[in-house]
């Protein structure tokens, strides 16, 4: 508990000296104010809103409050205690911590201080009320801030069982990004402490049966986890950084880092992540996959619908031709379509001879005729085909 000497003090001096400063509350407090929006950074925006009004209020508050004080023992101070305990409790609320607040008292102190001492000396008053009044002030900027400390602590104790919870919910929300969702996400991560990034990756987690639990203490606490569910995942606005302690010590677990992408794109970046897991199978070397190595491979099989759909419509020709033939006639049309190199290049690239690649082209220009000289028919071709030989590569012996 705070012992509030400060008031004593002031209750000590003689009331006409706080009469005698009361005039100049208004101008004291500005030049505070001006001071402190000069030399601390977390209070030099503009004086706007709620944030305007807080800062401006809480300093003219401190310095009528500290001359109403002065020569008046019975003034009640529980409004004033009241009100600096709030003030702490915004400042827990809103992100910010103590240094802030403590170096804008201590700043506004020495302000006032300077201000105060000139007008009692012209006025001839006792030097030994000066020194008085110099302990009472400073002992007051002491109480200010450790009132306000009392409320910055109390509600942080009653949010941090809350906070875990809060964290959870916005993961959720942000992966899920349900249609105006926006402003719930805003207050969730300023309840949680946790300020939105403009950017972020989503991490899919795959656990092994064999696996021992997750290292989630060496996650940072950047990170937002989900890792009670069937499928665990977590958020990250530096995977580079929050993933390297985590390298080593995934024994039996896997993990698909998506490319870093806008907040609002993190369901897509989550789905992604996931099928990258899905597509790279367990016998991929090395415990994380990342996504921006493997774009193009996850883009051509984003969606299998619309890879078979694309085959369809550029393929069709190969409809008629047993699998086997569709298999020979298109690894050569890729080839073909790659390298647009003649029968010799294409041979090697095969590993077959030249004759057997003159017989191929003679067939599909048989099958394709035209189509093979237009630039978007060989495109949808060529990406059809990588899609089909990305399938194969990257389904289980089962599928």
């Amino acid at each position: 508990m705070v012992e509030y000497r400060s008031f004593r003090l002031l209750a000590s001096l003689p009331r006409a000296l706080g009469a005698g400063l009361r005039p100049h509350v208004g101008h004291a407090a500005a030049s505070m104010i001006q001071e402190v929006q000069r030399t601390v950074p977390a209070y030099g925006q503009p004086l706007k809103g709620v944030f305007g009004k807080v800062l401006v209020k809480s300093v003219q508050f401190a310095v009528q409050h500290c001359i109403d004080s002065m020569g008046e023992p019975a003034l009640p101070h529980e409004h004033w205690i009241e009100f600096y305990r709030g003030r702490g409790r915004i400042e827990f609320t809103e992100g910010r911590n103590l240094d802030a607040l403590q170096d804008s008292a201590t700043i506004g102190a020495r302000v006032a201080w300077r201000a105060m001492h000139q007008g009692v000396v012209a006025a001839g008053v006792d030097p030994a009320v000066i020194s008085v009044a110099a302990e009472a002030i400073f002992a007051y900027v002491d109480e200010l801030c450790a009132t306000a400390i009392e409320g910055y602590q109390q509600t942080q104790a009653e949010a941090d069982g809350a906070v875990p919870v809060r964290r959870r919910r916005l993961l959720e929300l942000i992966a899920g990004a349900p249609e105006g969702a926006a402003s719930s996400i805003a207050g969730l991560a300023g309840g949680a402490g946790w300020p939105l990034p403009e950017t972020a990756a989503m991490v899919a987690l795959e656990r092994g049966p064999d696996a021992a639990d997750f290292p989630a203490d060496l996650l940072g606490d950047g990170v937002l986890a989900d890792l009670d569910g069937p499928e665990p995942y977590l958020l990250t606005r530096d995977p580079d950084a929050d993933l390297a302690p985590l390298a080593a010590k995934l024994d039996g677990w896997r993990a698909a880092v998506s490319p870093t992408v806008p907040l609002a794109d993190a369901p897509a970046a989550l789905r992604t992540a996931r099928r990258a897991l899905l597509l790279s199978g367990p016998d991929v070397p090395g415990p994380i996959i990342w996504c921006r190595d493997h774009l193009a491979t996850l883009w051509l099989l984003a969606e299998d619908f619309l890879a078979a759909e694309l085959a369809r419509q550029s393929l069709d020709p190969f409809a008629s031709l047993s699998e086997k033939q569709r298999d020979r006639l298109g690894e050569t049309l890729l080839a073909w379509l790659e390298t647009r190199g003649g029968a010799p290049e294409i041979a090697q690239r095969l590993g077959v001879h030249p004759q057997t690649v003159r017989n191929r082209l003679r067939q599909l220009e048989e099958l394709f005729g035209d189509r093979l000289k237009d630039a978007d028919d060989r495109l949808g071709m060529q990406l059809a085909l990588r899609a089909q030989r990305l399938m194969r590569a990257h389904r289980p012996p089962e599928g």
